[in-house]
């Protein structure tokens, strides 16, 4: 039996209202890590150590434990972009305690990811097929997922606390407060089709980790139209090593030929 051309493209246009098309993430291995370290990050940027820029400073991270996994983003991670901070603000990093005149103690009381999934239709289910067969014994079949639409979300929470007292005296002179901060990043199936990407960690919105260019990320969109200061994950030169040789080159040779005369009096006893 021959199909008529117009009976076949009626067809193909049921097919594809009926299967747009597929998509599945197998591995979030990788967005769990972008999820903390940008977490991480946000919170970093919160703590504001200006008060401590041109003094000398130990970073005492005694109570920020080493924890192990099969995550990149651990305690050396926190401390990395802890002393990154304090650098970028012009604190002077000693590598011993008493070389500092200032001790600044961090500790972490967060750092973890949570997923949520939600699915808008009937979700795949053995109950009715465990229960058929107490009574019989033919196979009955699962229940597929039977869904119009489908969403899973992780979200990251990081919280990291800091303060600061002299060496000598012990005396407190600058605490954080708490410094929270989340990322997160969504995952949405419509009809079959997706994954629609949308989050914190993407600077678009993406379809199938393809950039999709009618859509932009609402908050980095509102981060773009005012002006903010400089944050962690921006890119930016400080200065040139080669300039910074040369004007350490420059100290050094007019330390040397700098002459500091040398006055005294010579007393004679009759």
């Amino acid at each position: 039996m021959r199909v008529a051309p117009f009976h076949f493209l009626i067809l193909i246009l049921m097919l594809l209202l009926v299967a747009p098309g597929c998509g599945t993430t197998h591995m979030r291995t990788g967005t769990e890590q972008l999820l903390l370290s940008d977490s991480v990050d946000r919170t970093v940027d919160k703590l504001d150590v200006a008060v401590l820029a041109g003094r000398t400073v130990f970073l005492d991270t005694t109570y920020i434990k080493p924890v192990k996994g099969v995550l990149f983003v651990n305690s050396d991670y926190i401390v990395s972009a802890l002393r990154q901070k304090l650098t970028t603000s012009g604190c002077l990093i000693q590598d011993s305690k008493a070389e500092a005149d200032y001790v600044l103690e961090a500790r972490v009381g967060a750092l973890g990811t949570d997923s949520l999934e939600v699915t808008y239709g009937l979700p795949a289910s053995t109950a009715i097929s465990q229960a058929a067969s107490v009574v019989s014994s033919l196979p009955v079949p699962a229940i597929p997922e039977i869904s119009f639409g489908k969403r899973n979300s992780a979200l990251s929470t990081s919280k990291i606390v800091m303060f600061a007292y002299h060496r000598e005296t012990g005396m407190p002179v600058w605490q954080s407060g708490s410094a929270i901060s989340k990322s997160d990043a969504k995952d949405t199936w419509v009809m079959g089709a997706g994954p629609l990407q949308r989050g914190s960690i993407y600077d678009d919105v993406r379809f199938a980790d393809l950039r999709v260019p009618l859509f932009r990320n609402r908050r980095r969109r509102a981060a773009e139209a005012q002006a903010t200061p400089l944050t962690m994950a921006d890119s930016h030169q400080f200065t040139h090593p080669a300039v910074l040789e040369q004007q350490l080159a420059d100290a050094r040779a007019d330390a040397e030929t700098e002459v500091v005369p040398a006055s005294y009096e010579e007393t004679k006893e009759e």
